[in-house]
């Protein structure tokens, strides 16, 4: 965990900040957290997570996904997004992050800043801890809160991920960007209909507005569609990364991949927003 991401960490019990202590860290009312030997920082709490982690499958699928290129210009965009808070550095926190793979593209984009990656599922962690060497990782579950100091970000990002106004503006600095992306309209429309899928809810940008406007003021906001052509196989990773897959039997994605031509056109659809904390 680099020093500058430490400094910023808050105890998930009380609050206070987090010292290091051997391989682990140490808040001043006594509570610690060991560090992984794969490098990440656990941070939850006793009491069962109110989410659902990913599988060691569905990770080494979508880091594969990932490196093969095929959401880079959504990755270039959020770089691009979050660059004017980075100016003089700062804490970039990923929201449910992943592998970390946004996350590394964001520090790549503003190497004068830190980041942390956030996440439930202790395979993405592994990863995300090796994503970059500005950054670090740690367990959290998101909905119970968040493990960093009042303030202590200059910009979150939230891919597809949970999102509490309250929290994130506690944790977000007064100059800092919110950045959050969702499925557009018509997001792999193909597979949705081919595969029987869960489509995207219609009223997804409402509700979003009306999760974020107590707290946060939207700046701007942006949509980018890729045309895609996949491999099949990637076409069910790529599917297997929204809620269908925690809604389908075993084998049963693969089953209905199965009739897709190969490779596979499909558009992805997103929409970038960029909200900013209200005092």
């Amino acid at each position: 965990m680099p020093a500058p991401v430490l400094a910023r960490l808050a105890c998930p019990h009380c609050g206070a900040g987090l010292e290091p202590v051997g391989n682990a860290v140490r808040c001043s009312s006594g509570h610690a957290f060991d560090v992984a030997k794969e490098g990440y920082l656990g941070l939850l709490t006793g009491a069962k997570p109110t989410g659902t982690a990913d599988s060691a499958d569905m990770v080494r699928d979508r880091q594969g996904f990932q490196e093969a290129g095929h959401y880079d210009p959504l990755a270039a965009r959020i770089a691009e997004a979050a660059a004017p808070a980075l100016a003089d550095g700062g804490l970039v926190a990923d929201i449910g992050g992943g592998t970390g793979y946004y996350l590394a593209r964001v520090l790549d984009r503003s190497p004068q800043a830190c980041g942390l990656g956030l996440d439930l599922s202790k395979y993405a962690l592994r990863r995300a801890a090796k994503a970059h060497p500005h950054a670090g990782a740690a367990a959290c579950d998101a909905w119970r809160g968040l493990p960093l100091s009042d303030g202590a970000a200059s910009v979150l990002l939230n891919v597809f991920a949970p999102r509490g106004a309250e929290e994130f503006h506690r944790v977000l600095g007064p100059d800092g960007l919110l950045v959050v992306v969702t499925p557009g309209p018509g997001h792999l429309g193909e597979l949705v209909e081919a595969l029987g899928l869960v489509s995207v809810d219609a009223r997804k940008e409402e509700r979003l507005e009306e999760t974020l406007a107590t707290r946060f003021e939207h700046a701007r906001g942006e949509a980018l569609d890729l045309a895609l052509r996949l491999p099949r196989r990637d076409a069910v990773t790529v599917a297997g990364m929204g809620p269908s897959a925690r809604h389908l039997e075993a084998g049963e994605l693969e089953r209905r991949a199965a009739t897709l031509p190969d490779p596979v056109e499909v558009t992805a659809s997103f929409r970038i927003g960029v909200y900013r904390p209200r005092p």
